[in-house]
């Protein structure tokens, strides 16, 4: 089996999205004759301040996510997006390693295990979650054996396992979404993607998403 940890990569954002946000919000007030090169800021900031929050719906961002099942279960509850993810009926892995996403709570580190007792070369020291993502791994590749279909043996795959999710959403929706998932109440294996995405957007588009 491989394990990984959850990453993400974002693959497309809105152009210049602070100014594309002005042109279209301007509209409003039919104020487009005080465009500047400097004013979108101080108007995106104007916007939020009075709470005219769907502006920011002009601009978007779609990024890529690696987690695991149990993780993308909470990601498409934001309904205001669209996502396209890998298919555990139509993927197969019978015919490789099956992919596990560690939890920020168990020690392990990333890489190819093999064999029992799981090691992987250093000699790390298996633990439960490792021996059960291995039973899992060979149950599955065991009932394909039999004839199952990938759509059939999946039942047996945990919430561990690895899955590739796409996720495009406008610009309010991003803000929601860090909103709940970045808390300090959400799921550790959320934050462990949302925090570090929130930062990124922080770095691309501060305004908004500070």
């Amino acid at each position: 089996m491989i394990l990984v940890k959850p990453s993400f990569e974002i693959m497309h954002i809105t152009e210049r999205p602070l100014h594309h946000i002005e042109a279209a919000g301007r509209t409003c007030y039919k104020s487009e004759d005080k465009i500047t090169i400097t004013s979108a800021g101080n108007f995106v900031e104007m916007l939020l301040k009075r709470g005219h929050e769907s502006v920011l719906e002009h601009a978007s961002a779609s990024v890529r996510i690696i987690c695991d099942r149990g993780v993308s279960h909470e990601i498409v509850r934001h309904r205001l997006a669209s996502y396209s993810q890998e298919s555990t009926r139509y993927c197969d892995y019978a015919g490789g390693q099956v992919t596990f996403v560690i939890p920020p709570w168990v020690d392990a580190e990333p890489g190819l295990y093999y064999g029992s007792p799981l090691a992987r070369g250093e000699g790390i020291r298996p633990d439960e979650w490792l021996h059960a993502m291995r039973d899992a791994e060979e149950s599955y590749r065991a009932l394909r054996r039999t004839g199952w279909k990938p759509e059939q043996a999946r039942a047996v795959l945990p919430n561990s396992l690895k899955t590739e999710i796409v996720m495009t959403a406008n610009f309010r929706e991003w803000r929601h979404f860090f909103n709940l998932r970045d808390a300090p109440a959400a799921h550790p294996q959320m934050r462990e993607i949302a925090a570090p995405l929130h930062q990124e957007f922080r770095s691309l588009v501060p305004i908004i998403f500070d």
